[in-house]
């Protein structure tokens, strides 16, 4: 089979899940498969696995007897109990007598055919190995945590309860109770009898050993149990006197340099073992796993030994579930332990010390690797959560490993060893975390900064690529892919860094501008010069480094990549090393080889479309493969079809298949040292190690059905030959089975088919123990449950016979007729006869059928006798009723009760045996309704017992809110707490569900108005806001009524439906400011879209919004409405006040504009600073209007909405004055020399003014022309498309200014314009250098961005100019790097030169910027050829300015103008 492998973790919190023979033989259970493990006191190795559960695995124990140790059996959790040969390592019978879950099962010591199960219900089960017959026994109704059976008297068996009752019950009396053992308050773990009978003296308080009425306790017989338990403490009890002798506490091992509370009870679990040859000694698990030897016949601190103190590290880290000890031939005693922390540990119990320990797993081995610099250094990554690296070749011990899970927390998905690096180990986990372990220290791993979205498939070491080439320490970066499709290039010297996305390397490189197919898996060949890069399409990509240039695309998988490797370059012809190996979702392994694309890279992309060889055998996809480092050619190759095959590549020919494991297989790799040993893994749990040479197949099986069709007729071999032997053997006794109706229940249905089996086993067991006469008859009567189970099963399609309640007595009536004329004879005299006949008891045995026909005792026995019948074919609904006949109404409850068959029927009749028993009838009824999920139906059986609360608690328990209000509200008070809490919680899963209408009521119900305003807003449109406003104001929350409106409004205003708008606000008195501001915002909308630059679909207006007015002024026109039809005006008083509404308005938010904002977004906040400006004119306050004015024409213009904003200053200023408020309301600004920021707002208004004027004079003198002077073109289509100047914006100015002089193309007149406002130094000065710092800056951009660029190419060209004689070259380079370094170096200074002149200018001047001045410069010079409006005096002040601070094109451009 396998030489050495890790087998998977022993199940936890199982009493006895591991059990060994006396031939050194350990059976574990893990998962769902039972391990066998070869033990000495040196080593241990797996021998092999019993697979046939199909639930984990609860309970094994082994047959101790001689001759009989290679059988064993278990138990699931499925209810099932399974018979093994460990020899042949098969299924040999198979019990399914429980119909819950097994919990605990044990051979007996004593009776080599008696098995012994218990299961979570409390049901215990014997099984007989050599008749196949089972009995069942209901002891206590508990939960049973374990048994054990006495190794001194063959039916006496110890049970263990989940709440710490202890009892010992009789098998050969139907599981008689013989004592109850009181003393645990808590789980009892596990039970462990003394080696020797009677009781001996062990030390004991004085009062524990005084016998009353002073009879020696020596005279009695019985035998110690010991018993541990979840309450912390072993109990030593004396079966003679039913009560505990001795109680052990558990000391509190220092640990880890911190002791154990004993306040805190933490989860425990207490194994106890009594080794066969010390009497007196026992052997404890502790709290952390700690192994205690406990002396009991000593007192105190001495009392105690702690195994493994000879050196550290020797104890378990974590619990202990499960001890077994073997005594071996030179007379020492091992002891064999399993625990939490994943490892089985040998030990010495002569010296205390651990022999050995075999580490198990946890998880799916998903990845494992070999070490390239650590020989026989094996990295797993395994799914619970940890790393282990084994040493394979250490010869002291097999199973060096160790483990690794700081920082990891999730299931290692991937591993990869640094190539050079020793101890180095990446890893990749499910949640996308990448990480670097240094094995040979103790230090926490360093995680990369950069996560993966999903699992990481595939870590690997390559050479660096750009950008980490450009200057990186590191000679190899870590690569990782992942299941989102993205492969990270880590740098492993600093994985805090970012990673970069290699996709925008081969999207740069192969200029690729469709969207790439998301990566599955990477290789890199070892040599580094090019990677393979398998992806979810099916197709692999091989790219050359460092650039990832594109080599070729092999497109012949058509499913996703799962695995890609390259062959080894050591001792290997060259012609191999180009071989890559590419494994898919289809069950074909490709081999392609690329030697003509790698060595002679084409100059485009190839597609390779045929493999070099075609692998072909595997039945389901690839998921791992491995390139043997001895051959030459040689591949292995897992599946999921469960088998691992190695290939003759060349050949295309199958070497060896190898079908050890249980399930898929995930990884493999092949030994560094051995050329014949392969490793793997997969989801059984488990990494093995086989040898190539020794494997009996050659090719994979056929296939998935063919596989599981072997694996059934294997386990089955004789599966036909046994139905038909069982089919005999019920035929040939019929007169056995006391009648034909006897249904069996599903427990009995294996005692059939091999009861022909093991015909020989009767024979050869006649030496046992007899079974008492009660035995021999549940034997009997199984049996016939099992024979008859067949017959309704054959007739199911046939007319269903109803059920006898009688089944047992009216069989007797289809007897032969000599029988039947014989029972009148007997009853006669029964009825005449004083005395019966001898041996006939009516209603009992073979005269059962009489008590119908005898007196009333006589039926009660008949009926005893027909409910054992019913309740062992598990027919308890027949049961109950035969009580109930039989008078016993409370019996027929409580049995039904128990079963979980009450109904309605026996509900009905529960009060005629009282209150009391109906009331907890209608209880135990509610709960088994509430198991069916029949939840309406249970309410309403408790509001039949007046348990109200009950049942409301039930409904909302279940979220039945509406009949838990409904009821409610019916039966209690209207102020009942209980009713806000149902609607809360019905409004909460409302609100989830998004229902919030509905949620919205439960919430106004439950009085919480401000939650369901709150909930019905949350839909975010325009008509739940208004009801959301609405609501909150009729509930009086005038805040949140108020916020609701005013969101609400905005949406409208969006959407230019101003009169619902005003409406809404109209509803709130206290949001007229707001009312304003959409007043202006409507107006100025109007006015835009009167002019055709804002062209605005308006939904509705109000008529004086309505076109008109253009001689106008807006300001006027805003005071005029406020007035008419608000009521605010320079004189109003109170909360109408220009300075309250001022003050209320500044709260509204403002944010700083940007060119994604829509127009209809921008009108609304360039209006809400026109509301402040004029209301600030009305509180008389001159500084702030022009500020607001300012920012109101800024924020068009800033968004990009240039027609927009020079349309807006005529609104604003139709006679070119910025100080002046209003025409009608003649009132000039005047600012203080204080003021200086209202002052510079000013100068900018004006200068945008007459900017604005400037280029309405250039059109109004261009307009017949298509061409403008200087050469630049008008666009025909556009009007607004021309201007000078094409250059960005400069400080929020509008260098684009075409759009900016749109309105002009419409008007024949000719603004005057005063143009010594637009030619200001200072902000020229500002403006050139803000220029100056652009261009630098892209300078500084370009230069970068060269030198990368030419970065990937530099080695090469270095290297061709070293081999090549030449002076000059050399020469020249020499003198290029100089001037390239004082270029990038005088930028930089004076970049920081300009930055420091803009540091120093002025805030006023950067805060409120005037037009381009070298722009206005150029258009006054071009006026100067055609008008001669421009001074003479103008014109040499603009040409001076434009040779101080215009860019170097535009002063040739001047001098042309001169």
């Amino acid at each position: 089979m396998h030489d050495r492998s890790l087998p998977a973790s022993p199940n936890w919190y199982c009493s006895r899940c591991s059990d060994i023979n006396g031939g050194g033989l350990l059976g574990v259970g893990a998962k769902n498969i039972i391990f066998l493990i070869d033990v000495s006191a040196s080593s241990c190795r797996v021998v092999g696995e019993l697979v046939g559960h199909k639930d984990l695995v609860s309970g094994f124990s082994f047959c101790q007897h001689a001759g009989q140790s290679h059988t064993c059996v278990s138990s699931s959790s499925d209810g099932s109990v399974c018979f093994w040969d460990s020899h042949t390592k098969t299924l040999t019978r198979e019990h399914a007598a429980h119909q819950n879950p097994v919990s605990a099962v044990h051979w007996s010591p004593v009776d080599k055919n008696l098995v012994v199960s218990g299961d979570e219900k409390g049901v215990v089960v014997c099984h007989w190995y050599h008749t196949g017959d089972t009995a069942s026994f209901f002891p206590e109704p508990r939960t049973i945590f374990c048994l054990t059976c006495s190794p001194h008297t063959w039916n006496l068996v110890a049970v263990g309860y989940k709440d710490g009752m202890i009892v010992l019950i009789d098998v050969s009396k139907k599981g008689e109770v013989t004592q109850r053992l009181r003393g645990h308050d808590d789980e009892v773990h596990s039970l462990a009898w003394s080696p020797l009978p009677g009781e001996g003296a062990l030390y004991s308080r004085p009062e524990e050993s005084e016998v009353p009425n002073g009879e020696s306790a020596g005279e009695e017989k019985g035998c110690y149990l010991a018993s541990g338990s979840k309450d912390q403490t072993v109990r030593i009890w004396s079966t003679a006197k039913g009560k505990g002798v001795m109680t052990l506490k558990l000391p509190y091992l220092k640990k880890r340099g911190s002791a154990v509370d004993p306040g805190v009870r933490e989860r425990l679990w207490l194994n106890v073992h009594w080794p066969r040859g010390r009497p007196t000694q026992l052997v404890s698990s502790c709290f952390s796993g700690e192994l205690v030897m406990w002396d009991l016949t000593r007192s105190g601190k001495q009392k105690w030994t702690l195994l493994g103190t000879s050196s550290e590290g020797q104890n378990h880290s974590r619990i202990v579930f499960n001890m077994s000890s073997v005594q071996l031939q030179d007379d020492r005693e091992l002891l064999i332990s399993t625990s939490m922390d994943r490892e089985i540990k040998c030990w010495d119990l002569g010296s205390l010390d651990c022999c050995w320990t075999l580490p198990t797993l946890g998880g799916f081995v998903y990845t494992l690797t070999f070490s390239p610099v650590g020989a026989g250094c094996l990295g797993l990554g395994v799914g619970d959560n940890t790393i282990r690296v084994w040493n394979t070749l250490t010869t002291q011990n097999q199973y060096d490993t160790r483990f690794f899970w700081q920082g990891i927390k999730s299931k290692v998905t991937a591993l990869a060893w640094h190539p050079t690096k020793e101890g180095s180990l990446s890893f990749g986990t499910d949640d996308g975390k990448v990480g670097l372990y240094d094995v040979f220290s103790n230090k926490p791993p360093q995680i990369s900064s950069s996560y993966h979205r999903k699992t990481v498939y595939t870590l690997a070491w390559g050479p660096p690529v750009p950008p980490m080439s450009f200057g990186g320490k590191s000679s190899y970066s870590l690569y990782s892919c992942a299941g989102e499709g993205v492969i990270l290039q880590h740098d492993p010297s600093k994985l805090s860094g970012e990673a970069s996305d290699i996709d925008k390397l081969i999207r740069d490189t192969n200029n690729i501008k469709h969207k790439l197919s998301p990566h599955t898996d990477l290789s890199w060949k070892p040599d580094g010069k090019v990677v393979a890069i398998g992806n979810e399409d099916g197709c692999i990509d091989v790219y050359q480094a460092p650039s990832l240039k594109l080599l070729c695309s092999i497109q012949q998988h058509h499913k996703i990549i799962n695995v890609l490797r390259w062959h080894h370059d050591h001792s290997s012809p060259p012609e191999l090393h180009c071989l890559l190996a590419s494994g898919s979702s289809n069950a074909i392994v490709y081999v392609h080889d690329l030697c003509a694309v790698i060595e002679n890279p084409p100059e485009s992309s190839v597609v390779l479309t045929e493999p070099h060889r075609r692998l072909c055998g595997h039945t389901a996809k690839i998921t791992g493969m491995a390139w043997s480092p001895h051959h030459e050619a040689r591949l292995v190759t897992v599946s999921y079809d469960g088998t691992a095959q190695v290939w003759d590549v060349l050949q295309e020919a199958a070497v060896a298949n190898y079908r050890g494991h249980v399930g898929y297989l995930l990884c493999v790799d092949w030994s560094p040292v051995d050329p014949d040993v392969i490793w793997t893994g997969g989801k059984d749990f488990t990494v093995q190690e086989w040898r190539v040479s020794k494997q009996p197949f050659t090719n994979p099986p056929k296939g998935k059905k063919m596989v599981e069709l072997r694996e059934k007729m294997k386990a089955n071999p004789k599966q036909k030959r046994k139905n038909k032997k069982a089919s005999g053997a019920g035929g040939a006794a019929p007169s056995e089975a006391n009648g034909e109706l006897l249904t069996g229940g599903e427990k009995s249905v294996m005692g059939q088919e091999l009861s022909g089996e093991d015909e020989e086993d009767e024979v050869s067991s006649t030496s046992s123990s007899v079974l008492p006469p009660a035995t021999f008859e549940v034997q009997r009567k199984s049996s016939a449950a099992a024979k008859s189970k067949d017959k309704p099963d054959a007739n199911l399609l046939k007319k269903k016979k109803p059920r006898s309640m009688l089944p047992i007595s009216t069989s007797m009536d289809h007897r032969p007729k000599e029988e039947l004329l014989q029972d009148c004879v007997t009853l006669a005299s029964v009825k005449h006869n004083s005395a019966p006949p001898a041996g006939c008891v009516p209603g009992q045995g073979e005269h059962i059928h009489l008590g119908l026909f005898s007196d009333r005792q006589a039926l009660h026995r008949m009926f005893e006798s027909e409910e054992e019948g019913h309740a062992e074919a598990g027919h308890y609904d027949s049961v109950v009723y035969v009580r109930l006949w039989g008078g016993d109404l409370e019996g027929a409850l409580q049995l039904a009760t128990e079963k979980g068959e009450l109904n309605d029927h026996l509900l009905s009749i529960a009060p005629m045996a009282g209150f009391e028993v109906w009331s907890r009838t209608a209880e135990a009824f509610v709960k088994q309704l509430c198991l069916q999920e029949q939840y309406l139906k249970a309410a309403s059986h408790l509001l039949s017992i007046n348990k109200l609360y009950e049942a409301v608690d039930l409904l909302h328990s279940h979220k039945l809110y509406r009949e838990a209000i409904a009821l409610v509200k019916a039966r209690l008070p209207a102020d009942e707490p209980v009713l806000k809490e149902l609607y809360t919680s019905w409004a909460a899963v409302l609100e989830k569900d998004g229902h919030f209408s509905a949620a919205a009521k439960c919430y106004l119900a439950a009085g919480a108005s401000f939650d369901a305003a709150k909930v019905i807003a949350r839909k975010n449109d325009v008509s739940s806001l208004r009801t959301a406003a609405t609501l909150a104001k009729i509930s009086g929350e005038v805040a949140l009524a108020q916020s609701l409106a005013l969101r609400c409004a905005k949406d409208l205003a969006g959407a230019q439906s101003w009169v619902e708008a005003q409406e809404v606000l109209s509803s709130q008195e206290s949001l007229l400011v707001h009312r304003l501001h959409l007043c202006v915002t409507e107006l100025l909308s109007a006015m835009l879209a009167d002019a055709d630059v804002a062209p605005l679909s308006c939904v509705s207006s109000h008529p004086w919004a309505s076109p008109g007015g253009g001689h106008v002024s807006i300001r006027d026109r805003v005071r005029d409405v406020w007035e008419e039809h608000f009521g605010v005006s320079q004189k109003s008083a109170g909360h109408r006040s220009a300075r309250a509404l001022l003050r209320e308005l500044r709260s509204a938010e403002s944010p700083a504009p940007t060119a994604s904002v829509p127009l209809r977004q921008v009108l609304l906040y360039s209006s809400l600073h026109l509301t402040r400006s004029v209301l600030s004119c009305l509180s008389d306050d001159d500084g702030q209007p022009i500020k607001e004015l300012w920012q109101a024409v800024a924020w068009p213009r800033d968004a990009g909405h240039f027609c927009v904003s020079a349309e807006l200053c005529r609104l604003l200023f139709p006679d070119g004055d910025v100080t002046v408020c209003s025409r009608k309301h003649p009132k000039t600004l005047h600012h203080t020399e204080e003021e200086e920021e209202a002052k510079a707002a000013a100068d900018s208004l004006r200068a945008f003014v007459h900017y604005h004027r400037l280029y309405e004079r250039w059109w109004s003198n261009s307009a017949g022309n298509r061409e403008v002077q200087n050469g630049l073109p008008l666009s025909a289509g556009d009007p607004c498309a021309g201007g000078l100047a094409k250059d960005e914006p400069v400080n929020g100015g509008l260098s684009q200014s075409g759009e900016s002089v749109c309105p002009s193309a419409r008007r024949s007149d000719k603004p005057h314009f005063d143009a010594s406002l637009l030619l200001s130094e200072p902000h020229a000065a500002c403006q050139a250098t803000q220029r100056s710092v652009r261009e630098i800056q892209e300078r500084l951009a370009a230069m970068v961005l060269k030198h990368s660029r030419a970065q990937g190419g530099q080695l090469d060209s270095g290297e061709k100019q070293a081999d090549t004689p030449s002076t000059t070259g050399s020469s020249a380079d020499a003198g290029q790097r100089p001037d390239d370094q004082e270029t990038f170096l005088s930028l930089s200074t004076t970049m920081s030169e300009r930055q420091k002149r803009l540091a120093d200018l002025p805030d006023t001047i950067k805060m409120y910027p005037h037009p381009d001045v070298v722009e206005c410069c150029l258009v006054l010079l071009h006026f100067a050829k055609s008008s001669p409006s421009v001074s003479e005096s103008l014109q040499q002040e603009a040409k001076d300015l434009l040779h101080k601070y215009g860019p170097s094109p535009s002063v040739p451009k001047a001098s042309q103008l001169d």
